[in-house]
C-alpha cells in the first residue's frame, strides 16, 4: 500500500487536504470519490507499513517519541500551522512507524478531527498523559509550550529510565555468563577429572566426594532441575495472573531487602512527576491522578491512589490523603501539604521527584558498586572450592607416593 497526498473539494465546494492509502494512485482515485471528495491533486509521497511491518515495528520509544514532540512543538512557536507542522515531523522519522502515524494523525486533523481525539485513536503510541495534555493546550491555546513540557518529561523520563537499565545491565551480564561457566564446568569438566580421580585407589578427601556427588546429579538429572524450574515457573506466572496474586506480588516487591527501597523510591519519583507535569499543564488534578493511577501499573499503588482520588472528589486536598493511605514515603505528602499552603503544589511535586530521583540514582551506583564485588567473591570462592577438591587427591597421591 503506498500514501497518497491530495487536495480535493468536497459536495459543498470546500478545499479539502490529506493523505490517503491505495495500492495505485488510480485506487487512491476512486477511494476518494467513493468518500464523495473530487480530487484535484494526488501524488505520492511514500509507501504504508504492511500488517506484518506494523507488527514488527508497532513500538515507538519514549526517546524517539520525545523527539518529535520536542520538534512539534520547535515548529508550531516558529508558527507553523498544525497540519503542515505534522507534515514536517513526519518526513523528519525515518524508523518504526511514528512517522506513518503522524501522517493519519495529520488526515485526520485536516478532516476536522480535533488534534487531541487523533492522537486518541493510537493508544500504543501516545499514552494518556499525552493525549490530556495536548487537550489541555489546544483548549488554552498553548499546545506549543504543553509539548514542550511533555518532551522534557519525556526526556527525562527515558534519561532515568535508560540509567537504570545501564547499571543492572553488567551484574546481569556476569552472573550469567559465571552460571553458564560454572555449568559447563560442572556438567563436562569435572566428570572427567572425577574419573581420573577414582583410579587413584585411595579414600578421597570430603570436598571431592562433595563435587562429585554435585557433579554427578547435574550431569544425570539436569532434565529434572530443568522441569522443576519451568513448573515453578508457570505456577508463579499463573498465580501473578490472578488478583489476588498480583495485589501480592505488587505488595511485596516494597519489602524486598536491598531493592524494595529502591523501587518505591522509583515509583515516588515517578508519580511526583508525573502529577507535576500534569498539573503544570493544566490538567484538573483529578484527572492527573485518574492517569498516573494508570500509569505506575501497580495494582497496590493503584488501589491506594484510587482512595486517594476518592477524599480528593469529597473535597480533601492531596496531602492528607496521601499520608493516610501510607504506602508512599512521609516526604511526599509533607511537601504536596507545603505547597497547598503556598499555591505551588506542581513546583513541589517537582522537587519531591528530583529528590527522590537523586536518591534512587545513588542507591542504585551504591548498590551495583557493593554487588560487583560480591558477585566476584561469590564465583571466586565456588571455583577456587573446585580447584580445591580436585587437587587435594592429587596431593595425597604424591604424599603417598613419596
Amino acid at each position: 500500500m503506498a500514501l497518497y497526498e491530495y487536495s480535493a473539494f468536497d459536495p459543498q465546494g470546500k478545499k479539502q487536504r490529506g493523505v490517503v492509502e491505495a495500492l495505485s494512485q488510480k485506487a487512491a482515485s476512486r477511494k476518494l470519490k467513493g468518500q464523495g471528495l473530487f480530487p484535484t491533486k494526488l501524488a505520492a509521497t511514500g509507501t504504508a507499513l504492511g500488517p506484518a511491518q506494523r507488527t514488527f515495528f508497532r513500538r515507538v520509544s519514549a526517546l524517539q517519541l520525545g523527539i518529535a514532540t520536542r520538534q512539534l512543538a520547535t515548529v508550531l512557536a516558529a508558527g507553523m500551522p498544525l497540519d503542515e507542522a505534522l507534515a514536517t515531523v513526519a518526513e523528519q522519522q525515518t524508523q518504526g512507524e511514528l512517522g506513518s502515524v503522524l501522517t493519519r494523525v495529520r488526515d485526520d486533523v485536516l478532516q476536522g478531527s480535533a488534534f487531541y481525539s487523533s492522537l486518541q485513536a493510537h493508544p500504543g503510541i501516545f499514552p494518556a498523559i499525552y493525549t490530556n495534555m495536548v487537550q489541555v493546550g489546544e483548549a488554552s491555546g498553548t499546545l506549543d509550550r504543553v509539548l514542550q513540557q511533555l518532551a522534557e518529561y519525556m526526556d527525562e523520563q527515558a534519561r532515568f529510565n535508560s540509567q537504570f537499565k545501564t547499571a543492572l545491565t553488567y551484574p546481569i551480564l556476569m552472573f550469567l555468563v559465571g552460571s553458564g561457566v560454572l555449568i559447563f564446568l560442572m556438567t563436562f569438566v569435572v566428570p572427567k577429572i572425577t574419573r581420573m580421580l577414582e583410579d587413584l585407589d585411595q579414600a578421597l578427601p570430603l570436598p571431592t566426594m562433595m563435587l562429585m556427588s554435585v557433579s554427578g546429579f547435574l550431569a544425570h538429572y539436569w532434565w529434572l532441575l530443568l522441569v522443576l524450574a519451568l513448573f515453578l515457573f508457570w505456577l508463579v506466572r499463573r498465580f501473578s495472573l490472578t488478583a489476588k496474586g498480583r495485589l501480592w506480588f505488587d505488595q511485596n516487591k516494597y519489602r524486598l531487602p536491598l531493592f524494595g527501597t529502591l523501587a518505591l523510591n522509583n515509583a515516588t519519583a515517578r508519580f511526583a512527576r508525573t502529577t507535576a507535569t500534569l498539573l503544570r499543564s493544566g490538567v484538573p488534578l483529578l484527572t492527573a491522578l485518574e492517569i498516573v493511577q494508570n500509569l505506575l501499573g501497580n495494582n497496590y499503588l493503584q488501589q491506594a491512589l484510587e482512595v486517594v482520588r476518592e477524599k480528593v472528589t469529597e473535597g480533601a486536598g492531596l496531602s492528607e490523603p496521601l499520608y493516610d493511605a501510607g504506602v508512599f514515603p512521609t516526604m511526599l505528602p509533607q511537601m504536596a501539604a507545603v505547597g497547598e499552603r503556598s499555591g505551588e503544589l506542581e513546583g513541589m511535586l517537582f522537587k519531591v521527584a528530583e529528590i527522590y530521583e537523586h536518591q534512587v540514582e545513588a542507591r542504585l551506583n551504591s548498590l551495583m558498586a557493593l554487588l560487583e564485588p560480591l558477585m566476584i567473591l561469590v564465583m571466586g570462592t565456588v571455583v577456587g572450592f573446585i580447584v580445591l577438591a580436585i587437587l587435594l587427591p592429587i596431593f595425597q597421591a604424591s604424599q603417598g607416593m613419596g
